[in-house]
């Protein structure tokens, strides 16, 4: 670990009491009926952060009871555009006055550093304006070329009572490029999130009571997957399951809403690529390649970690991603100089460092890091920048979603070769070309198989440009005009005009 930038405790001052977070259901705080509580320690600073209820299936279905009552009577679903996209803007503005208090609560769950957590809070809020937006914007189709007798139209309508079940790696971020899109839909929501990080989601039910979302729209359970997300998905009250995860869970999500065959949407992981050509801005993209594998700490879906170079330059590239790497800062997320912070629990840790080992035992070498990051005041739940030479495509580090900050590199000759590199993969997330020839950026992205590709860049992100992966990386689309059709039916509208139809039966 020498010569790498590690960024002591600051000692910065730490709340006095653990954030309390309760249930929120049919517009009611509560405990759990049994009392059962879980306490989150922060990963960086090893104290007790929150106290969370802990919730069952009587505590999920009394949550989906009042969110199925809110939908049926129209309290939400049946007002104009207008009413819900005004409660929307509020929320957003609200949002906005609350970045300081909901970041730091987000930053001592997750680890990640407290200026990455104002970024996503207070960017969360154009989400939130954007899908507000779309409130206004539901239509659906007319035909008008069927006859001078007949006019059809289809009709856009709420898909009803969803789902929504959140991770720990952006808490509030992938929580806001659901629930407000659901909502200007018009559904009504029960949300879970992740049981390591829940007070952000809380906090958001305090905001959306105070813009005057109705009682039981909008309802929270604390807990974990068994059984609280499984009675989620297996409820057959419940009309849409959205989740983002791992693949493995999203699997059994799937599974579990599978005997009511209600909408499942996911958003799941990914082995990204960002693939180098020789006449790329080397420089421009060895920085985000440091950016796309070490942001979050590599806790991320659209993590890139793995690099595709062309083998003329791959030796000279890597060198130049290494000697950036050691100018990444990792250490105390509540410094704001920090670039990144801890992993998420130590048992996720030794899994990183359990990929690395195995690589370095089949042949790979480690070019930098490959173990825990011993951080001054702080502990040793960090991991160093990783990166990995010398990996063949079969090796687990190059094909698995390893979600930590480990970087592989594979050479290739052609573009022919990348692509396949490329789409070698159970995962199609995302991916990245590096040239500045257009034609070769071009065929790359229209040869990738990837719900997003980004050129001469990595991971620009937009509330109008829907997101969204194939094959293994997830069913469905989020965010953009996409993210709200995801919440919508389709119902067809036949009108026949007068008596122009003649009778079937003959009655004479």
């Amino acid at each position: 670990m020498t010569e790498m930038t590690v960024i002591p405790s600051s000692g910065a001052a730490l709340p006095a009491q653990p954030f309390q977070a309760r249930h929120l259901i049919g517009g009611v705080w509560q405990d759990s009926a049994d009392g059962a509580v879980s306490e989150r320690i922060s990963p960086s600073h090893g104290v007790v952060v929150s106290r969370a209820a802990r919730g069952g299936k009587p505590e999920a279905g009394s949550a989906i009871a009042a969110a199925r009552a809110a939908f049926d009577d129209g309290r939400w679903s049946q007002l104009p555009g207008k009413a819900r996209a005004a409660v929307l803007l509020k929320v957003a503005d609200l949002i906005e006055a609350n970045v300081e208090r909901m970041a730091l609560l987000e930053t001592l769950e997750s680890g990640k550093p407290i200026t990455q957590s104002r970024g996503e809070v207070g960017g969360a809020a154009d989400l939130w304006r954007y899908a507000a937006s779309l409130a206004r914007m539901v239509t659906g189709e007319s035909h008008n070329a069927l006859g001078q007798d007949i006019l059809a139209v289809t009709l856009k309508e709420p898909i009803g009572v969803v789902s929504i079940i959140t991770p720990w790696n952006f808490p509030f971020w992938i929580l806001s490029q659901k629930l407000p899109f659901a909502l200007a839909a018009g559904c009504c929501c029960v949300v879970k999130p992740s049981e390591l990080t829940p007070s952000t989601t809380v906090m958001l039910g305090e905001l959306l009571i105070e813009a005057g979302m109705p009682d039981g729209v909008v309802n929270i359970v604390l807990g974990h997957g068994q059984p609280v997300g499984a009675a989620l998905a297996e409820d057959p009250r419940v009309d849409m399951v959205t989740f983002t995860g791992s693949t493995g869970v999203g699997r059994a999500i799937a599974a579990a809403a599978s005997g009511t065959l209600k909408k499942v949407a996911l958003e799941l992981g990914g082995k990204n690529p960002q693939v180098i050509f020789p006449d790329a801005d080397l420089d421009s993209a060895a920085d985000a390649v440091v950016f796309g594998v070490y942001f979050n700490v590599g806790q991320c879906c659209n993590s890139g970690s793995r690099i595709i170079v062309h083998a003329d330059i791959a030796e000279a590239f890597t060198a130049k991603v290494v000697a950036l790497s050691r100018k990444v800062a990792f250490g105390d997320p509540l410094d704001p100089a920090t670039q990144v912070g801890a992993i998420v629990t130590p048992e996720h840790g030794a899994k990183i460092d359990g990929y690395v080992d195995a690589a370095r035992k089949a042949g790979a070498t480690v070019a930098l890091g490959g173990g825990a990051l011993q951080v001054p005041g702080l502990g040793a739940q960090f991991y160093q920048p990783t990166v990995v030479t010398g990996v063949t495509p079969d090796m687990a580090i190059a094909r698995d979603e390893v979600f930590g900050p480990v970087l592989t590199v594979l050479p290739f000759r052609t573009l022919e070769e990348a692509l396949h590199l490329v789409n070698d993969a159970d995962y199609g997330l995302s991916a990245g070309v590096w040239s500045e020839n257009v034609h070769t950026c071009l065929a790359f992205a229209r040869g990738a198989e990837a719900g997003t590709v980004w050129t001469n860049t990595w991971m620009d992100g937009f509330p109008e440009v829907t997101f969204g992966g194939v094959k293994q990386s997830g069913l469905g689309r989020e965010i953009g005009r996409q993210g709200l059709e995801e919440f919508l039916e389709t119902k067809s509208l036949v009108m026949r005009i007068g008596r122009s139809r003649a009778n079937w039966v003959r009655t004479a």
